[in-house]
């Protein structure tokens, strides 16, 4: 699985040609709004309302029962993410997706969290690894996890354990293993490391999608 990096991330302004086969990501890395409502932040109005030609104040931002924030009757798929005082937004014409950022300098206690959430194959493969390399690992798996469950539209609720996702001897996610006991299938995994110290994930459900990736410049 091939990983996104800062060097990918291209410094542009919005709006860029967005293909039917696209997705693109936004990384914001400077952050002055609110941690709330992200998505109906100015930044992100104004980045949604681009690709669609419209005022950003005419956007119709909603949220489904799961409290995903989508756009009504438009067209346009989006997912947001907010970490440490930076943003990672995806935009799609026609495929639903989610995306999830971790910027954390702070230890945890990863084999106990993960005992207590993650999936049991996952655990094991965590406490296989050297201990300088478990929280990073975790980070990782944790990050894919999330950007999965927020493209099913599910969230977290759903279960983090239910979704189960393989790890090289490195401790980096290499695939997607089972959804809720079953074979997953149609899914796609984008690692992203937009800066050094964040870790990333994009996650969507159905054909192949080129990914652009850029950073936002004022």
């Amino acid at each position: 699985m091939r990983e996104l990096t800062a060097a990918d991330f291209l410094p542009a302004r919005p709006p860029q040609a967005l293909r039917e086969n696209e997705i693109h990501l936004w990384f914001y890395p400077r952050w002055n709004g609110s941690p709330r409502a992200v998505a109906e932040s100015p930044a992100v109005r104004d980045l949604l309302a681009s690709y669609l030609g419209c005022a950003p104040a005419d956007l119709p931002i909603e949220r489904d029962r799961h409290g995903k924030p989508r756009l009504a009757d438009t067209g346009l798929h989006f997912n947001v993410s907010h970490s440490a005082g930076a943003v990672l937004v995806g935009v799609s014409r026609e495929q639903p997706l989610g995306v999830d950022l971790e910027l954390s300098r702070r230890s945890r206690p990863v084999l106990d969290l993960a005992r207590r959430y993650f999936h049991p194959g996952e655990t094991a493969a965590l406490m296989a690894l050297p201990e300088a390399r478990q929280q990073a690992a975790f980070l990782g798996l944790w990050s894919c996890k999330e950007a999965l469950l927020k493209a099913q539209g599910r969230g977290i609720a759903f279960g983090l354990h239910r979704v189960a996702f393989a790890l090289d001897t490195n401790g980096a996610v290499t695939g997607l293993q089972e959804i809720d006991g079953e074979v997953a299938a149609d899914w796609s995994i984008q690692r992203l490391r937009p800066v050094a110290e964040a870790t990333a994930a994009l996650a969507w459900r159905g054909p192949d999608c080129s990914v652009r990736a850029f950073q936002q410049v004022r």
